[in-house]
């Protein structure tokens, strides 16, 4: 279960040309790539954006990571004062039999 050989390749190659038809296949090949290019680049700039924000916010904040990790695995805290709703004991399911 490895790569694929020369002989999958040529027949996937087959295929796409009984699909799509020898003309159309340049377009969908270069369609392709610029629909790649731009994703990668957006996924680039997003990672890069989000680097910068958890380096600027941990410099400016002044923390360590020991202190971020331990503020991580605390649980968070429960207002008593909140008010709390009961939770809904009717069905959305119809009933499965009918009673007589």
């Amino acid at each position: 279960m490895g790569s694929l050989g020369p002989t999958e390749l040529l027949l996937i190659l087959l295929v796409l040309v009984l699909l799509f038809g020898a003309r159309k296949l340049p377009d969908l090949a270069r369609g392709t790539g610029r629909a790649l290019r731009i994703f990668k680049a957006e996924t680039k700039g997003l990672v890069d954006d989000d680097d910068d924000d958890d380096l600027d916010s941990r410099r400016s904040s002044g923390s360590t990571r020991s202190e971020i990790t331990s503020e991580r695995s605390r649980p968070a805290a429960v207002d008593p004062s909140a008010p709390t709703t009961p939770a809904d004991t009717t069905s959305a399911l119809p009933p499965t039999h009918t009673e007589k």
